[in-house]
């Protein structure tokens, strides 16, 4: 059992963390307040250590008054982990049971939420393309982190993470070769520009920002487990709000609409792959 000396400690972290991400707020408009407590705390606690300060109002001071420490900062407080075709079985389900429904569209609009470094779009692009569906397709890929927008616009990746990327490619369907979409150089491969012609990088907070398009898709994955119940429930209305009628949203492993106040809006498409689609009149 924790000492009381332990307990008032962890307490005080509580309310400089809070105090943390208020001054994040106030001052540089990101808004993590509505994170869950102990995924930021223990975010939090590894920034401390990186940028040595022996506690949390500390860090604070810094970051206050050093704003060229806010982008480091911030990859601490985002979590920026993805890979390509990330759960193969995920993308075989859109592509054997959602795009069929996506071809009655004459246009799409697909929103990739949290897109981080941007492993997640050249998936739906390069799915879209050997579907026939990237030509009519406009993809929104949005994130709060301008590093990894930055880094996903690039479409440039460590060469050997590619193995892991061409397997999921395979398992998840794949009609061709990833080989066929990037050039290999230097350690890296280079996506074709031409998988990001029809694509719109944004940066987007689900914390404080709206609806900015009318989608018949929407990926975000891995992304909700890191709010609270309360932001879980704002950002999923945000969804419910962009998607057309009968719309799809698909969801991460670990996440569910079981507990949200809009899963009426919804019902279970895929339910082992979390995928959703948006009802009649909702």
């Amino acid at each position: 059992m924790p000492s009381s000396a332990a307990v008032s400690q962890s307490k005080t972290e509580d309310i400089e963390i809070r105090l943390l991400l208020d001054a994040i707020y106030l001052k540089y408009h990101y808004d993590f307040r509505g994170y869950a407590m102990a995924s930021v705390k223990r975010r939090l606690n590894q920034a401390r250590e990186h940028f040595n300060c022996r506690s949390f109002s500390v860090l604070q001071d810094q970051v206050l008054h050093e704003p060229a420490l806010l982008p480091d900062l911030l990859q601490y407080l985002t979590v920026q982990v993805s890979e390509m075709f990330r759960d193969p079985l995920y993308f075989r389900t859109i592509r054997e049971k959602v795009v069929p429904h996506l071809r009655t569209y004459p246009s799409l609009k697909v929103w990739i939420a949290g897109c981080s470094t941007g492993e997640e779009l050249y998936s739906f692009a390069i799915l879209f393309r050997e579907e026939g569906l990237f030509d009519r397709t406009l993809f929104y890929a949005t994130d709060i982190n301008g590093d990894a927008l930055k880094k996903a616009e690039s479409g440039v990746y460590d060469l050997d993470r590619i193995k892991l990327f061409t397997e999921n490619h395979r398992l998840s369907g794949g009609k061709t070769s990833l080989s066929d979409y990037y050039v290999a150089a230097y350690g890296a491969a280079s996506f074709d520009k031409g998988l990001r012609k029809n694509t719109v990088f944004s940066d987007h907070s689900l914390a404080t920002d709206a609806v900015f398009a009318e989608t018949q898709l929407i990926s975000c994955r891995n992304v909700l487990i890191y709010f609270n119940k309360d932001l879980q429930d704002r950002a999923i209305g945000l969804f419910s709000q962009s998607l057309a009628r009968k719309g799809f949203l698909g969801l991460g492993a670990k996440e569910s609409l079981r507990f949200s106040e809009h899963a009426e809006r919804f019902t279970e498409f895929a339910r082992d792959e979390r995928i959703y689609q948006k009802r009649d009149g909702s």
